[in-house]
């Protein structure tokens, strides 16, 4: 019996996903705001990351000296590059410090990374328009893409996990930058689901890089490789390249059934601004966000254990299922994207330092023994409610509690925090700090003068949303 070849039939995934991003207007003030506060946050990492030779070495084109007409500037430097290798360099810079917003779920990522893409393309497109004597787009427009950027790779993450099959989240990243990506350039209903049949046949990067003994710094260029295939494939379906109906579904041969373990990818809400509304904003601390607030329980217990170093006995960590999968580590560190995805080692810094910067991943701040001494005496252990908490869609929460026992038989309070600063529960505390922290960033860039008209024309959100996107990236060049 021959096999039928019908294919008429599209995978319903793909049908929403195209739905949304063509057809979805977003209203949700609350989602424009939050995206307003992550873009200038996202772009002050990127700016940060350029203080980074490991990071600076892999920027700019392909082959030197070329020239791309009306080509992406990359925000801090004088590259102007093709639409996909914009998107790598600028997701690059975003995600190397590890220090963007974060989304948890039964998948985790950043949906940030998704700007690499958006931006690239946005300012490509700004520029081409006005070589043809047309607008160009307004910020608000990246606004919107990056909301159901952070829609879709979010509502994906939450009942679909990756990491489960050894997949990295950094998929999704690629699912949702071409399907907004394709959408920016004009697309059709149908170039947005050709595109995205694409991305889903891909497939997606191993985990190897996140975890011991290859651990490593892929993780950091890992998101700006995904948004800018997702430029690529986007590009690619404007041209009229063909896409797969049920690249998911297809037996034996799709997604689902090759990569998945035979399960079905879903939604499991409709997709609107959920994600933006309850984005991480990571304010506190460049580290894996499952050991944010076991880092603000280490900072507060410092003043007083720096003095009674040799007198502790043993470091009790409660925590959550996730973050022992993920970052809890013993035994050595070979390098800082090894120790900022280390529960113990962060924990450790913050203990002796009562702060945590990017530079205390570094070799050199990795020599103190102390801070390995600290991590043999730790004890990581779950807490169910926290586990059932970090699920729970109504708390979200990212719980933990660090205490310090010592050889006297004496002991410090269990310090608890379940709600890291950044949390939508902490918003309004967290602000001021989001601010301070792109205003920290960039100084570390740009000259005072600069400095203050960036200030001045971002901090005005209303003002940023109806500027033209190339007034907005000259800003930062």
């Amino acid at each position: 019996m021959l096999k039928t070849n019908d294919n008429t039939k599209t995978d319903i995934l793909l049908e929403e996903i195209a739905d949304y991003v063509l057809n979805k207007e977003i209203k949700s003030p609350e989602a424009f705001s939050t995206a307003h506060y992550i873009l200038l946050d996202t772009l002050g990492c990127g700016i940060l990351a350029l203080n980074y030779p490991e990071c600076t070495k892999l920027l700019g084109p392909v082959v030197a000296g070329t020239v791309v007409p009306n080509g992406t500037r990359v925000p801090g430097t004088s590259y102007v590059l093709d639409p996909v290798k914009g998107a790598f360099n600028i997701g690059c810079m975003i995600r190397w410090l590890d220090y963007n917003d974060t989304w948890l779920a039964a998948e985790w990522g950043h949906p940030s990374d998704n700007l690499g893409g958006i931006l690239a393309v946005a300012d490509y497109l700004s520029q081409v328009r006005i070589s043809e004597g047309k607008e160009p787009l307004k910020v608000r427009e990246v606004l919107e893409a990056m909301i159901k950027a952070h829609e879709i790779q979010g509502i994906l993450a939450l009942e679909n996990s990756l990491n489960r099959v050894g997949l990295d989240h950094v998929h999704f990243v690629k699912i949702a930058t071409t399907a907004v990506v394709t959408k920016m350039l004009g697309g059709t209903r149908q170039e947005i689901i050709n595109a995205l049949s694409n991305a889903w046949i891909d497939g997606a990067s191993l985990r190897t890089y996140r975890h011991a003994p290859n651990t490593g710094s892929r993780k950091s260029w890992a998101a700006g490789d995904a948004t800018s295939r997702g430029v690529h494939l986007a590009m690619m379906a404007l041209k009229g390249e063909m896409g797969y109906p049920t690249a998911l579904s297809a037996p034996g041969w799709g997604f689902q059934d090759v990569l998945f373990n035979k399960k079905e990818v879903v939604l499991s809400r409709p997709l609107d601004s959920y994600v933006m509304e309850n984005i991480l904003f990571k304010v506190s601390y460049p580290a894996e966000f499952h050991a944010q607030t076991a880092a603000e329980c280490a900072v507060k217990l410092h003043p007083q254990i720096i003095d009674r170093l040799e007198e502790i006995d043993e470091i009790k960590i409660m925590t959550h299922e996730s973050a022992i999968r993920i970052i809890d580590k013993t035994g050595p560190l070979n390098n800082p994207a090894d120790r900022d995805h280390c529960l113990q080692y962060i924990t450790a810094v913050g203990l002796l330092k009562g702060d945590i910067t990017a530079e205390d991943y570094e070799n050199e701040a990795a020599k103190d023994s102390r801070i390995d001494t600290l991590r043999e005496k730790m004890n990581v252990v779950e807490n169910k409610i926290y586990s059932e908490d970090y699920l729970d869609a109504s708390k979200r929460s990212i719980a933990n509690s660090v205490q310090i026992f010592f050889k006297d038989g004496t002991a410090t309070e269990s310090v608890e925090v379940e709600y890291p600063l950044g949390h939508r529960f902490r918003r309004e505390e967290a602000i001021p700090k989001v601010k301070e922290k792109f205003t920290n960033n960039i100084n570390t860039h740009y000259s005072s003068k600069q400095q203050h008209l960036i200030e001045e024309a971002c901090y005005d959100q209303e003002k940023l949303a109806s500027m033209n996107v190339n007034d907005f990236v000259n800003l930062f060049i």
